[in-house]
């Protein structure tokens, strides 16, 4: 069965428009409501589902993930809970699933196995935080060779150009850009040289998909990435939404305002 992440990029190239990616973290508030926080984010018009495997030490993340991720945690969120999670949302929706975690939860439950059973239940994807390219070269245990998930790899911006074609080559799905360095979160304006970044990405040939996130929260913003790159990541911006309704019963149309226009501007 084809990839859902490269068939979405397939069909949303063909119509000539940009793809929309979400994150939200599993289990936040509870991982019941978050099958209907990813409903909402798809009643939204949103193309890819980035879900955040909660993690004890996430070094990445602002404080807005990282509240997130305690939440879960504290709700009981586990890795067989997420993986349970994926399965509930395949009864009713194909939309595309990444997880984005950091590799201890996966090295603990055993590297292979994470990558087997993720694909089993559903998932389309993972983005592995800590884990750089050359690092799989150097640990057999570390390789997914023919793995059903694809991987998700990060550049930043202060990621030198012979590196940036070293991480393209090996990317799979789509290349992750994170606009500005630090943490996730919510930022009032956009780095200015994103355009030229993701020029530079793609000059090395690659062919993947390079989608950007990192403080985008207004319509304004995602319209602008849209323009530079072949997608838009919202991550904290829809997490603190969450946060504020989470238990809350119109949590879904609260996520369907705030969402949805920032899907319109980037499907330019």
């Amino acid at each position: 069965m084809t990839n859902r992440i490269d068939a979405a990029f397939s069909r949303l190239q063909a119509s000539g428009k940009k793809a929309f990616v979400a994150y939200v973290c599993a289990g936040d508030p509870t991982l019941d409501r978050t099958v209907e926080v990813v409903r909402a984010l798809e009643q939204s018009g949103v193309d890819i589902i980035e879900l955040g495997l909660p993690f004890s030490d996430p070094l990445a993340d602002g404080v807005v993930n990282q509240m997130a991720a305690g939440r879960a945690l504290a709700a009981g969120a586990t890795m067989g809970g997420v993986l349970d999670l994926v399965r509930h949302i395949r009864e009713e929706s194909q939309i595309p699933i990444v997880l984005f975690t950091y590799l201890n939860p996966v090295y603990a439950w055993g590297f292979t196995k994470f990558h087997a059973d993720a694909a089993a239940a559903g998932a389309d994807g993972v983005l592995l935080l800590d884990l750089p390219p050359d690092e799989d070269g150097l640990n057999a245990e570390l390789t997914t060779e023919g793995a059903a998930l694809r991987r998700i790899r990060l550049i930043a911006p202060t990621t030198p150009a012979e590196r940036m074609r070293e991480i393209a080559a090996k990317s799979e799905g789509f290349i992750y850009y994170i606009s500005r360095e630090g943490v996730t979160g919510v930022q009032q304006t956009l780095a200015t040289n994103i355009a030229e970044q993701v020029a530079q990405i793609k000059a090395g040939g690659s062919t993947v998909p390079v989608c950007v996130g990192f403080g985008i929260s207004t319509p304004e913003q995602s319209h602008d990435v849209a323009l530079a790159a072949d997608g838009v990541v919202v991550g904290s911006a829809i997490v603190r939404i969450v946060e504020q309704h989470g238990h809350a019963p119109d949590l879904a149309q609260k996520l369907i305002a705030f969402v949805k226009p920032l899907v319109d501007a980037a499907k330019i």
